[in-house]
């Protein structure tokens, strides 16, 4: 049993996470302070500061609105707690 548990926290720590973000958006926000609740290591990108970025977040998700997470490799738009949840297996 102890092999499943340290094998379940090796999995936690390979998440990888993005999250795509505007300053001013109140959702962005709310699921950053989320994931750092839940010690989850992201990586934020400010699509308002980078073109390029807000393409590759577009062509990822479908959509222009923030926030856009990707939970290796799997899409999330919006403050969505039960998919994020799903996603980073904590459910």
């Amino acid at each position: 049993m102890a092999r499943t548990e340290k094998s379940d926290h090796k999995k936690k720590k390979r998440q990888r996470v993005i999250i795509f973000t505007t300053p001013t958006c109140t959702f962005c926000n709310a699921a950053k302070k989320y994931l750092r609740q839940r010690k989850i290591r992201f990586r934020e990108v400010d699509v308002s500061r980078d073109p390029a970025a807000a393409r590759d977040m577009v062509r990822r998700s479908g959509q222009s609105g923030v926030p856009v997470i990707d939970i290796n490799g799997k899409i999330v738009v919006g403050f969505d707690r039960a998919k994020i949840d799903k996603y980073l297996g904590l459910d």
